[in-house]
């Protein structure tokens, strides 16, 4: 299943995509994609809805984030082989984390503002779990099991405020606009293996980033249990597991973004973004 949110900003919807590949609006039934609708029992519940018989979403209508009332943005850091030797780092022993700011959060298709003064923003395709149940000291074989569904990502990045302003990754990572998600949560069910998934990002149509999360140093389920063993994960909690090789921070020389610059991500069954960067 395909669960998706749409309209404006605030004031987003439920909504589905039917076996047929048609945008179907559920808010009927379903006033929204909240945390609350992630449990096992809920999404079951979602599953028994005839799609056809809901009204169709017009082309053109926005795209949000596919879950709201997100509490938690949880990062993992330099977590494909490719990339972090592209960075010139170690591989690291146990995953690297950090946090997003929720307010970061928006639409697959939403314009990213650029912060005033930069130089240096970066793009990070990623792949996104969303989490269905409430996690605590999860074992690894069993963590995939608390997870709602997948997303794609776009984990964009000031370097400059990450690396050179003192403090964690957060403040470069933590802008307005700077966490796209999207287009669709896409039930765990559908995806039997997120280690088996491809994401490629392109900047004015040349192919910047193309991997496959088997490339990932820690993988999904391993990231789930070593969260839960220090923090509590909750239902509607987004962690973006990190970036394969071709970031601009990488390039050489470095690349880095600039008004008026087109992104476009593609994560396979998760579905593609398209944003620009004003």
């Amino acid at each position: 299943m395909k669960l998706f949110r749409h309209g404006a900003m605030g004031a987003e919807r439920a909504g589905a995509v039917d076996a047929s590949g048609v945008k179907r609006d559920l808010s009927l039934l379903v006033p929204d994609i909240t945390p609350d609708w992630l449990g096992a029992d809920k999404l079951a519940a979602l599953r028994a809805i005839d799609l056809t018989k809901m009204p169709i979403v017009p082309d053109g209508v926005r795209i949000g984030a596919p879950v709201g009332g997100s509490r938690q943005f949880i990062a993992i850091g330099l977590n494909y082989g490719k990339h972090a030797a592209e960075t010139g780092a170690q591989a690291p022993k146990e995953p690297i984390v950090f946090n997003k700011a929720i307010t970061s959060i928006q639409g697959p298709n939403d314009n990213v503002t650029l912060p005033e003064g930069s130089e240096q923003m970066d793009w990070e395709v990623e792949l996104g779990v969303i989490i269905g149940t409430t996690a605590r000291r999860v074992p690894k074989d069993k963590a995939l099991s608390y997870v709602a569904g997948y997303c794609l990502a776009n984990d964009l990045s000031e370097r400059h405020w990450q690396i050179h302003r003192g403090g964690q990754w957060v403040k470069g990572k933590s802008f307005d606009t700077f966490g796209p998600l999207g287009p669709c949560l896409v039930t765990s069910d559908e995806v039997p293996n997120p280690q088996a998934l491809p994401v490629s990002l392109k900047v004015n149509g040349v192919l910047r980033q193309n991997s496959n999360t088997s490339d990932m140093i820690f993988p999904v389920a391993e990231i789930i249990a070593h969260l839960s063993l220090f923090m509590t994960l909750l239902p509607g909690d987004v962690i973006v597991t990190g970036t394969p090789e071709g970031v601009g921070l990488g390039q050489k020389p470095p690349v880095f973004l600039k008004r008026g610059d087109v992104m476009e991500l593609d994560g396979g069954i998760l579905g593609s973004q398209r944003q620009t960067v004003v």
